[in-house]
């Protein structure tokens, strides 16, 4: 007898989207010789320092659990390195704590600051888990739309008319996964404005901060009384390409932390200390690793963008992350049916646009985080696909 037992899944899980990333990576698995051009992971390996700092960690028999907050070593580090490169300070007793990832970190921080029913701002496109967490808050998701034409970068005016009552946070990811768009200081100070006026906490999702190409990354924290209603997330998965160890933190007043560390002890107790013997290895030597990756970066992406245009997909330059997010309406195709087409017939994988909110209607998403003699023939292919098109 096969019951069918769905009838115990939650109802506000039921509603929640399969992610459009996942059903790719699914796909391109399968494909051994495709080019994935869909994974938002650096493809460089961890630099052997941090490693050897993990494996130094088990040698030791460094396998137990942490301190809720985590590892006050790791702690210092943070406070160190958040005020070396953001201008900010935070005290390592109480105003960090280190989750598993940035993703524990936002999820942590909606279930702690959100109640049912209340509103939360974010733009699109954005990351996959940004209105799903909310959901799953039980809080009521609120997009603000950004633009080609603003390079995907936050208009305060649409921001101000988005905005309704009831709205408690606002999420901001600058730079921006998917598009490469960043948070102009003149668009920074109007959007903290606004944030205070209608007495707004701010989330801000600064994973990408250190990938910034053109100018030095600044976070809205560090505006003049901005840091009290700001809650910094960051972490080290993209930048020292340490997406499997699963460290990020959050870094903000001390009842804010608070609440999320009691959230965070019940559903995680705690982030792996080899990861933060790791991470603790990353921030205080990793730079030199970082520079060398984010210049390799840089010239992906000036010839992946500089291509597209080329061929006849229209591409701003993204001025931060690994991704390129070309428009490819003037193919005539959904964006699912160019993504589709083009794996089934050039063994390329791109990402539907609308997997990052209806915002991303027309385009696809391209990672350039994979080796350059990689992303000439993917894009050699993608050109051929399209004179197939005629």
């Amino acid at each position: 007898m096969n019951e069918d037992t769905s009838r115990f899944v939650a109802r506000h899980v039921q509603g929640l989207p399969c992610s459009g990333i996942r059903e790719f990576f699914s796909i391109v698995s399968k494909m051994p010789d495709a080019i994935s051009l869909g994974i938002g992971e650096p493809d460089f390996h961890t630099p052997w320092r941090i490693r050897e700092a993990a494996i130094f960690a088990l040698e030791r028999g460094k396998t137990s659990y942490t301190d809720n907050l985590g590892l006050i070593q790791l702690r210092r580090a943070i406070s160190d390195y958040v005020e070396e490169h953001f201008g900010l300070g935070y005290h390592p007793e109480n105003e960090i704590l280190v989750t598993t990832g940035v993703s524990e970190g936002l999820d942590a921080a909606l279930r702690a600051f959100i109640n049912p029913g209340d509103k939360a701002l974010y733009h699109e496109p954005c990351y996959v888990a940004y209105h799903p967490c909310i959901q799953l808050s039980h809080g009521l998701g609120v997009p603000v739309a950004t633009s080609a034409e603003d390079q995907f970068s936050l208009n305060p005016e649409t921001l101000a008319k988005a905005w309704q009552p009831g709205c408690k946070a606002l999420l901001l990811n600058f730079p921006t996964n998917p598009t490469g768009g960043v948070l102009e200081a003149d668009s920074m100070a109007s959007v903290a404005r606004f944030a205070e006026e209608k007495d707004l906490l701010i989330i801000s999702d600064e994973i990408y901060a250190e990938l910034s190409y053109g100018q030095k990354h600044r976070s809205i924290a560090a505006l003049p009384g901005m840091k009290e209603r700001v809650l910094f997330l960051h972490g080290v998965s993209k930048a020292f390409a340490m997406t499997g160890f699963r460290i990020g933190f959050a870094c903000g007043p001390a009842p804010l932390i608070e609440a999320m560390t009691s959230v965070h002890q019940y559903g995680m107790l705690c982030a792996p200390i080899v990861s933060q013997e790791a991470a603790l290895e990353a921030l205080r030597h990793g730079q030199e690793a970082v520079e060398s990756m984010r210049q390799q970066y840089l010239r992906r992406r000036d010839y992946i963008v500089r291509r597209f245009n080329e061929i006849g997909l229209p591409c701003h330059l993204p001025k931060g992350t690994f991704y390129a997010f070309p428009d490819i309406r003037s193919t005539g195709l959904s964006e699912e049916q160019f993504c589709h087409r083009l794996l089934k017939e050039q063994k390329v994988a791109v990402v539907p646009g609308t997997a990052f909110g209806p915002s991303g209607k027309g385009f696809v998403r391209a990672s350039f985080a994979t080796g350059y003699d990689l992303l000439i023939e993917a894009v050699s292919r993608i050109e051929q696909f399209l004179q197939n098109l005629g």
